[in-house]
């Protein structure tokens, strides 16, 4: 397969020129044509904000859902069909601040998803507030005397309650970001990968050059295994590590612990519903 195999040709692409989301959308399109997955087989689910609007431009089936919410549905899309590869695509607003909930107990549930945030560390959409992630005394219109606030930590979150996957990657390193991407799909779990990526229009301090002088690789021999050590690096300031922090490959799935498939592994669209069943089951309740 090819990159173009997932183009929409016809897509009217309102990202501002120069923002991180054209260069995960390539990436992205180039890590679907490697591990060749057929858009049919495709569900891309997405809540509010620039980040969400990656679903439209991209060849595949599309759920978007309410800000902050996405990640419910995809749980739910995963649980109803796992033969379905399912990418949640999300902003550092709408997941980790209006769907922070939500991101913390979909990691507790573990579904064979992944969740790509696009992380720019301000509110590209609705132009230029403070976003969970924004970093000490960044000034905004509405911050005015800069953001007093400890920046939301998702990578320690992530691994503190044992997420199966947890990775950060940055736009503008379009090689590195697509092996992640791939190691990400592939993963059988819950799949957390925080992209960083530059809002050039406004975010005038973390662009795309900060990035690359405030970020490095982990090393090659870094242990993901290992818990500790993992939440150690995610912690690191100053300079901020790219890679695979953590992977635990141990855990069951969401899909794997539901009772509906414990004796038949049949997607559930495919069953033939039993209303005979149904009535007696809704009957003996009453």
């Amino acid at each position: 397969m090819k990159p173009r195999d997932f183009d929409l040709p016809d897509a009217d692409v309102a990202w501002c020129p120069g923002c991180g989301n054209l260069s995960i959308l390539r990436s992205l399109k180039a890590t679907l044509a490697e591990l060749e997955i057929q858009p049919e087989n495709l569900v891309f689910v997405s809540g509010i904000g620039q980040a969400g609007k990656l679903p439209h431009y991209i060849k595949g089936n599309v759920f978007n859902g309410l800000h902050g919410r996405s990640l419910s549905p995809a749980t739910a899309i995963k649980a109803a069909n796992p033969e379905l590869t399912v990418i949640d695509v999300s902003g550092d607003g709408c997941m980790y601040g209006e769907g922070g909930n939500h991101f913390m107990h979909t990691i507790r549930r573990n579904p064979d998803i992944t969740n790509l945030v696009h992380n720019n560390m301000v509110y590209g959409l609705t132009k230029g507030q403070a976003s969970p992630t924004s970093q000490r005394d960044f000034n905004t219109p509405l911050q005015v005397d800069g953001v007093f606030l400890e920046p939301f930590n998702p990578l320690a979150v992530a691994i503190a309650l044992d997420a199966s996957f947890v990775a950060r990657a940055f736009s503008g390193d379009r090689k590195q970001s697509i092996e992640i991407f791939k190691a990400a799909i592939k993963h059988k779990g819950y799949a957390l990968v925080d992209i960083f990526q530059p809002c050039v229009s406004f975010n005038k301090v973390n662009t795309r050059d900060w990035f690359r002088e405030h970020t490095y690789y982990l090393e090659d021999d870094h242990d993901s295994h290992d818990r500790n050590l993992a939440f150690q690096r995610a912690t690191e300031t100053g300079e901020y590590p790219l890679g695979i922090f953590y992977q635990n490959s141990d855990k069951n799935t969401f899909e794997e612990n539901l009772t509906v498939y414990q004796d038949e592994k049949t997607p559930l669209y495919q069953r033939k519903l039993d209303k005979d069943k149904l009535r007696a089951l809704v009957e003996s309740k009453r």
